[in-house]
């Protein structure tokens, strides 16, 4: 493979991505609008969307489209090099660095967000928020997001994307990561959550670039969505903010606080520990 075409493809790898998801989302409105004798009979509403049931098929689907796509077509090299080594402290310190960071992560955002967005942008934020919690609240919820999507996702944006821009510019790593990060926060499509995705792909570029594997990145993606699924069950307004969570801001600062105590550690031991 000519190395000038790897920003090219990881491009197109995330492009691919998200066609999947497009296709499958298209097709299923469809099949669903015919069941519904909706197609028929003339009654389609200017903004149709999909019903929560068709939504999670749609979401599963694509998922696993994915998963198929990006494994079969060896883009995103799968083996058991990396699991051999029995990486088991990696692992380890993988879900204390992701449970430590989320509450930081949600303050950094919260601090740095606008507090009013143009409209057009106010939009895309509201259907994505919708969409997410529409997932969240159904049966079958928990597998699209912490089970499927961070299988489907590092496959394509560390395994697949990030290995090819790591092979075009080795010698800047940090840079290729920054811009895979930047791929990722991107394809999440909701510019009021653009920093948490970018700091997320940060950690998950650098842990791939160290081990070359994908499972931690598969480990902490799973702690993170589960914990914000919990956090989503738990306070279901997607506005809430951690003083709403945790009471006040002198509390909401003792947690943050509390959780860097748990994440500078758990970065400090897998920067020991993870070896390519």
């Amino acid at each position: 493979m000519n190395k000038k075409l790897s920003p090219l493809i990881a491009i197109a790898f995330v492009l691919i991505f998200l066609a999947v998801q497009l296709i499958v989302q298209v097709t299923v409105m469809v099949v669903e609008l015919l069941l519904n004798g909706q197609l028929t009979q003339g009654q389609l509403q200017q903004e149709t969307t999909l019903s929560t049931t068709a939504l999670i098929v749609s979401e599963a689907v694509s998922s696993i489209a994915v998963i198929a796509l990006f494994t079969i077509f060896k883009w995103s090299p799968v083996s058991r090099e990396f699991f051999n080594r029995r990486p088991w402290g990696i692992l380890f310190w993988c879900v204390f660095a992701s449970v430590g960071l989320i509450l930081p992560s949600m303050f950094f955002q919260e601090v740095t967000m606008p507090e009013q967005w143009p409209d057009f942008i106010q939009k895309l934020i509201d259907q994505a928020t919708e969409t997410l919690s529409q997932i969240m609240s159904a049966s079958g919820g928990y597998a699209i997001v912490c089970l499927l999507a961070p299988i489907a996702e590092e496959l394509v944006f560390r395994g697949a994307a990030l290995r090819l821009l790591l092979r075009w510019k080795p010698e800047h790593r940090w840079l290729m990561i920054l811009l895979s990060a930047l791929l990722f926060a991107l394809a999440h499509m909701n510019p009021a959550q653009f920093l948490h995705p970018i700091l997320i792909g940060l950690l998950l570029g650098w842990m791939y670039e160290r081990t070359g594997s994908v499972l931690p990145g598969i480990i902490y993606h799973w702690v993170n969505n589960t914990v914000a699924y919990l956090l989503f069950r738990t306070y279901p307004d997607p506005d809430a903010s951690l003083v709403d969570i945790f009471g006040s801001q002198s509390h909401a600062l003792m947690a943050v606080g509390f959780s860097l105590l748990i994440a500078l550690p758990a970065i400090y031991q897998l920067n020991l520990r993870m070896r390519r």
